[in-house]
């Protein structure tokens, strides 16, 4: 096969690619990343067999990206604030759009896949996600296929645990991002009070560094009057917006996003928010 034969074939299956990187980084540059590295394996030396390549490429995205998180974790020791994920948000519909933001790929999964080991979060977005066999999983981990399903099952339980279920309902979670936009702009503690789960928790990325760059906040009280002394400032410059597949807000001016919000809507209230201004985290957005 001539190298522009085997572009074309690393091309259609990008998105699909993408989307497992993404899973397991939580991050679409460090997901580009590593699809630039699968290529240059890809093209150094190709599989014997061609005929499906899926597999193949799916085991050497996992192999990199498995190796990134590890290096990764080392990094964030000091990592001031808490780290989450690249957001992605949704303006309009596209094919590979639709492969990122599909099933399962909220801020709030992203969030607790962070929770997990490199390995435990290889096994489970390899084979939960992509129904990838546990043999397969077991070549890239180093250890045996019993060893690879015990870590997707641990993965399983940490993640059933953590991850809050959100309202389904779009009407519900837009009339709650509205209103919440309403009490943010005008200050308003009590109206924010009444829209925070009794146990929210606030999260908040500046990057390692600024003002954000603070532990978590929980509880609604404690939230409200955090947002209510923050909040006014910026709460005019946001705008609904689909964050990860769900509710949220897309903070700035034409030409420059400060920040993106995700929004978690558990029965009609907000149980989680996450705050992204990590100016890294937001090059590639834009607003109109």
């Amino acid at each position: 096969m001539s190298t522009a034969d085997l572009a074309e074939e690393f091309q259609r299956h990008r998105p699909y690619l993408r989307a497992v990187a993404y899973r397991m980084l939580g991050s679409t540059t460090e997901a580009e990343d590593a699809l630039q590295e699968a290529w240059l394996r890809l093209d150094r030396r190709p599989p014997d067999d061609m005929s499906d390549l899926r597999p193949w490429l799916t085991t050497v995205v996992g192999r990199i990206c498995l190796d990134m998180l590890r290096a990764r974790r080392s990094r964030r020791e000091d990592y001031a604030g808490s780290w989450l994920p690249e957001p992605v948000v949704t303006t309009a519909s596209s094919p590979e759009t639709d492969a990122v933001t599909a099933d399962s790929v909220g801020l709030a999964l992203l969030i607790v896949l962070e929770t997990l080991s490199p390995a435990e979060r290889l096994a489970f977005v390899l084979h939960d996600v992509f129904a990838v066999p546990f043999d397969e999983i077991a070549t890239v981990v180093g250890r045996s296929p019993t060893a690879a399903r015990q870590l997707a099952s641990r993965a399983r339980r940490r993640i059933q645990a953590a991850k809050p279920e959100p309202d389904a309902d779009v009407a519900v979670q837009r009339r709650v991002v509205d209103a919440f936009l309403a009490a943010a702009r005008g200050g308003d503690f009590e109206a924010l009070l009444s829209l925070l789960d009794p146990d929210v928790v606030l999260r908040t990325d500046g990057g390692g560094h600024g003002p954000l760059a603070r532990p978590p906040v929980t509880g609604a009280a404690e939230v409200a009057a955090v947002l209510q002394r923050g909040a006014a400032p910026f709460a005019p410059l946001g705008r609904p917006a689909i964050v990860n597949g769900g509710p949220g807000l897309i903070v700035g001016r034409p030409g420059k996003v400060v920040a993106v919000v995700g929004l978690t809507v558990v029965d009609g209230r907000i149980r989680e928010i996450d705050i992204i201004g990590d100016p890294a985290k937001l090059r590639k957005l834009a607003l109109d």
